[in-house]
């Protein structure tokens, strides 16, 4: 489609599409043809986000018949040296796997009631040579606080402790001043998120970590506080709350045939229920 014939269907459709009185196009509805293919302003309208002023109306009309005259056109000569039966096949069997993949995730967000905590730990001790550290796990408390924090002292006093009326204190008292502050006494993360956030080298992270010696420093203007209450070494066996996660995944993954076999199952027996899909001469299924 040459340009002026472009703007003149933006014109045309943008008059439809704004409701004007005008005359009726022409072509009818019609706003490009490529072959047997039409674009119609009803398709346009349709695509057509609202709220626009006039100027990004027209711009976007133009973009849309633009792009779809050209794809129509790069189609018909393909058609000429490419099997587009094949091409329809394949965009067929993709788009059920999209489907397919979309509903594994949304299985995979129901896990919780799929997968029994007994089969997830029997899973979890029949495969523990799979879940090995390469890194170091920690349990702790970490704290970035500027050195004229009020309750500088306060804090140096409750991050170490364990007792609960402290720890509720710690609580209170850490996002007053505190410019990070991460509690991970009941969960276990990788060492490298807390050492990256320590300004001074560790040369010895094991010897360190397993000592649990409370780190209390203080560079340009900031203190850091830092309490290991637990540690696991590199080697060790990934704990089963820690690879609970993986393990699912896995089991879900294990299913996924079951998974596809049971969406089909139901999608067919609920378009033979509301009418969607019949076999006239008899189900062959």
């Amino acid at each position: 489609m040459k340009p002026v014939a472009v703007y003149a269907a933006v014109a045309i459709a943008l008059a439809a599409c704004t409701g004007s009185n005008g005359t009726a196009n022409a072509h009818g509805d019609i706003l490009a043809a490529v072959g047997k293919n039409t674009l119609t302003r009803t398709d346009l309208k349709k695509s057509m986000p609202g709220g626009m002023t006039p100027d990004d109306s027209t711009a976007f009309a133009h973009a849309f018949i633009k792009q779809w005259v050209e794809e129509r056109l790069v189609e018909n000569v393909a058609s000429e040296v490419v099997d587009i039966d094949e091409i329809n096949r394949l965009t067929a069997e993709y788009r059920l796997s999209l489907i397919m993949s979309q509903y594994r995730r949304n299985m995979a967000t129901q896990a919780e009631g799929i997968f029994s905590q007994d089969s997830l730990r029997a899973y979890y001790e029949a495969h523990k040579s799979d879940f090995v550290l390469e890194r170091p796990l920690v349990r702790g408390v970490y704290l970035k606080i500027p050195d004229d924090a009020a309750n500088l002292r306060t804090l140096r006093r409750l991050y170490t402790s364990t007792k609960d009326v402290d720890m509720d204190r710690l609580e209170k008292e850490a996002p007053r001043t505190a410019l990070h502050y991460d509690y991970f006494r009941e969960q276990w993360i990788d060492w490298e998120q807390i050492e990256t956030r320590i300004p001074t080298d560790i040369k010895n992270p094991d010897t360190f970590l397993k000592a649990g010696k409370p780190l209390d420093i203080s560079v340009d203007g900031f203190t850091y506080l830092l309490h290991i209450s637990d540690y696991l070494p590199s080697g060790a066996s990934l704990p089963f709350e820690a690879a609970e996660p993986m393990i699912r995944e896995r089991l879900l993954t294990r299913n996924r045939h079951a998974y596809d076999a049971e969406l089909l199952h139901a999608l067919f027996d609920r378009a033979v229920s509301d009418g969607t899909l019949t076999f006239p001469a008899g189900n062959p299924l």
